[in-house]
């Protein structure tokens, strides 16, 4: 019995396919825009408005050699260069790398843009925050690479293990590994004893 209804259902969902085309041909041979309608349900189905790999936030840093910025990003925390486009006068217009699971843009500064480097501008207000499997061993990786230390590593009241750092470029880090899960109530009674041992 239940074999008989899988023929039947098999014999349905054939037909359907088969109606399907039928009206397909048919509007392709009638109507006039069809390629444009096409085209149009195609983009609807396959274009994600998030490309595959992003997220919803990419870091885009602006630094004055982009070229060099790259091989130190790659010494320093192991990134992949996924593209770049040169200018004809050999600086990055606009390049991408990946650091574990994120993607960063990056690009030469630019008058003409504008765009700006923090070496510029003498430094910068924003701290990038990675988190690594093993941020004693990357934070190593990156003063060897010529980065320079802000803060040393040691582990923190709300459980990471992180240090401060600032690149040849300007930009600043925060590069952390997750060593213990703290109770969030337990926050503010660690960060008092934390700043009470800190004046003692």
């Amino acid at each position: 019995m239940q074999i008989e209804q899988n023929e039947q259902n098999e014999q349905k969902f054939s037909l359907m396919s088969i109606k399907a085309q039928t009206i397909r041909l048919i509007v392709k041979a009638t109507h006039p825009n069809y390629a444009i309608i096409n085209r149009r349900i195609i983009m609807t189905k396959k274009i994600k408005p998030i490309p595959e790999g992003y997220h919803t936030l990419s870091p885009y840093l602006i630094v004055r050699g982009a070229s060099a910025a790259l091989e130190f990003y790659k010494q320093a925390f192991g990134a992949t260069e996924l593209c770049r486009l040169n200018m004809p006068d050999g600086k990055i217009a606009h390049g991408e790398f990946k650091i574990g699971d994120s993607i960063f843009m990056i690009s030469d500064e630019s008058p003409q843009c504008p765009s700006t480097s923090p070496e510029a501008l003498g430094g910068s207000t924003v701290t990038l925050h990675l988190y690594v499997t093993d941020a004693d061993g990357t934070f190593a990786d990156a003063i060897k690479a010529g980065a320079i230390e802000t803060m040393p590593l040691a582990d923190q009241f709300w459980g990471d293990r992180m240090g401060g750092l600032v690149d040849p470029f300007g930009h600043k880090w925060m590069i952390a590994t997750h060593v213990e899960d703290v109770d969030p109530s337990e926050f503010q009674s660690r960060m008092e004893a934390c700043f009470a041992g800190k004046a003692a």
